[in-house]
């Protein structure tokens, strides 16, 4: 059967910079031998919503279960590097946040990846740029199955909305999540999402945190 828009699948994959290093990887021996810290499991998404590397999901729409070889210009992978992405930052905000800035290490900022380019006067140059950013790159997909049951959807799209795993109830055309107290408000904004990938109405249920 061929894959439509929207149908969820899971799949084991591995990419790379193309003609060189591993930089992703869900498959047990590509992580081993990039020397990788990763889950061997399958990944479990909705085909063609957003939810992989655009070029690959694209790809995927149209395709059989099986094996694929796919090679991504940058657009299609993590977009061209933006110079405006890098930026200077004020050393004492490093300091404040008693982080060591040297010169090729990476850091989160806020959820941002980022890259320190030099370190100079007080100042800290900083690539916000995806470090796979301006690259091409190739992908291995291996579609492993087609996803029929609800449950698993649900649990797919916790995950890559919140990176978090919710209690969930599924009745009709109604699923309900049950969130940890101050997550209310923002799980709610994702009610068209849900409805849109899974045709389900989404009712969002405020528990107590467990001790």
């Amino acid at each position: 059967m061929a894959l439509k828009k929207g149908d969820f699948i899971e799949i084991k994959f591995t990419g790379r910079i193309k003609g060189g290093k591993i930089f992703d990887s869900n498959i047990k021996e590509d992580l081993a031998s990039a020397k990788i810290q990763g889950n061997p499991s399958g990944f479990v998404f909705a085909v063609d919503e957003g939810m992989f590397v655009k070029g690959v999901d694209k790809f995927l729409v149209g395709k059989e279960l099986g094996e694929y070889n796919i090679e991504l210009k940058p657009e299609d992978a993590f977009g061209k590097r933006n110079p405006k992405l890098i930026q200077m930052v004020p050393l004492r905000n490093f300091i404040e946040s008693k982080m060591n800035p040297i010169p090729g290490a990476m850091f989160n900022f806020d959820g941002r990846l980022a890259k320190i380019l030099t370190v100079s006067g007080g100042r800290v140059m900083v690539d916000f740029n995806n470090p796979i950013a301006g690259k091409e790159v190739e992908y291995k997909i291996i579609i492993e199955k087609v996803i029929d049951d609800v449950k698993q959807k649900v649990d797919a799209l916790n995950d890559f909305f919140f990176r978090k795993s919710f209690e969930s109830e599924v009745k009709g055309d109604e699923v309900t999540l049950k969130v940890p107290k101050g997550m209310f408000q923002f799980v709610e904004m994702f009610k068209e999402k849900y409805e849109a990938i899974l045709g389900l109405k989404l009712n969002v249920v405020e528990v107590p945190k467990k001790e």
